[in-house]
């Protein structure tokens, strides 16, 4: 008998633990003088910093913080999430949609650019509000997935039979529950023209108890072609227990490939970006892509040249072998697919 409930007990604790994903997203900081304070940063521009956060609110799950340095301003964890009071400044050049998705937002929750594959966004909600990011300005509200939207969009793809992926996107995929994304999963698994499914997410990164066995499950068993593309943009961000959780999924046969952004006071040095390669592969995860920033409003602060890219990128070959050097791309409004820079 004491057996039995011990096991009931270690189920329990087991069914608790992948949980905490949802009570960490709860938990996230969501204003600049408690970022700053979790952190023990002071900032004689706070008032400036706040007036950034009105446009772009601030959200940062607490494991992430964790990883930060304390007392310092500069670090690169910190930075990304930060407001800057260069966001509020109008620079030429910058734009709200510099990538012109709405001309590619066929119907609410899709977007269309590339002719074998769609984006579909399940959530507008991102756990982390990357100060980067290049849809701060998409208009969410208008590209909700409820009602007959999904059945839409299984419509529309089934109208196209070039498309023969689907890439889940947002806001973040992985906000959605393991029963909403099995639903959203096994819809697209009865279209079929579909391969693959790409899920794109910053979810694990920020939160790593999201990767629960029951979706690492889900996921296995799916008669589509299954990659997980994690953002993860400096070595700092990959702590022990992350690259276990990660390297267990990746043992699980799921794909794992990374995406990263070149980002001015983040990682725009050489050895920051091998160092992060490294670190992915310790966690069994393949670098993919290493992004030029998308000229969005508000952005401009982060932005590195060609020039300084190139070499980060030469520098990169010179020192990892070529698998684990990821390709340096950007991304040009109605282009075909994304653009290598070299």
């Amino acid at each position: 008998m004491s057996t039995s409930n011990g096991g009931a007990s270690e189920l329990a604790l087991r069914i608790v633990a992948e949980d905490d994903w949802q009570a960490d997203l709860r938990d996230s900081i969501r204003s600049v003088s408690a970022l700053l304070d979790a952190v023990g940063v002071s900032a004689n521009d706070l008032p400036a910093r706040e007036q950034a956060a009105l446009d772009f609110p601030i959200r940062v799950p607490r494991p992430f913080v964790a990883r930060m340095a304390i007392g310092d301003p500069r670090d690169p964890l910190l930075r990304q999430v930060i407001t800057d009071k260069a966001e509020t400044l109008a620079i030429e050049g910058f734009i709200e949609d510099p990538l012109e998705e709405a001309n590619a937002n066929p119907l609410p929750g899709l977007i269309h650019k590339y002719q074998s594959r769609v984006l579909l966004m399940p959530t507008a909600a991102c756990a982390v509000h990357c100060r980067y990011c290049f849809r701060r300005h998409f208009p969410y509200a208008d590209n909700r997935l409820d009602g007959t939207a999904l059945a839409n969009i299984v419509t529309y793809i089934e109208q196209n039979p070039a498309v023969n992926e689907v890439i889940l996107s947002g806001g973040d995929p992985l906000i959605v529950d393991d029963n909403a994304l099995d639903k959203l999963i096994s819809a697209l698994e009865a279209v079929p023209q579909l391969k693959r499914l790409r899920i794109h997410t910053r979810l694990p990164v920020v939160i790593p108890a999201r990767l629960t066995t029951a979706l690492a499950q889900r996921l296995q068993t799916s008669t589509l072609n299954i990659a997980m593309v994690i953002h993860c943009n400096h070595a700092a961000e990959l702590d022990d227990a992350l690259v276990k959780r990660l390297r267990q999924w990746r043992n699980r046969g799921i794909t794992l490939l990374n995406q990263s952004v070149l980002l001015a006071g983040v990682n725009d040095c050489a050895e920051v970006l091998i160092q992060l390669s490294e670190r992915l592969d310790d966690a069994g995860v393949m670098p993919y892509y290493l992004h030029l920033t998308d000229p969005v409003a508000g952005t401009a602060h982060f932005h590195t040249d060609d020039t300084q890219a190139l070499a980060l990128h030469r520098a990169m070959r010179t020192v990892l072998p070529g698998y684990l050097v990821p390709r340096l791309v950007r991304e040009i409004a109605g282009e075909t697919s994304k653009r290598l820079v070299n």
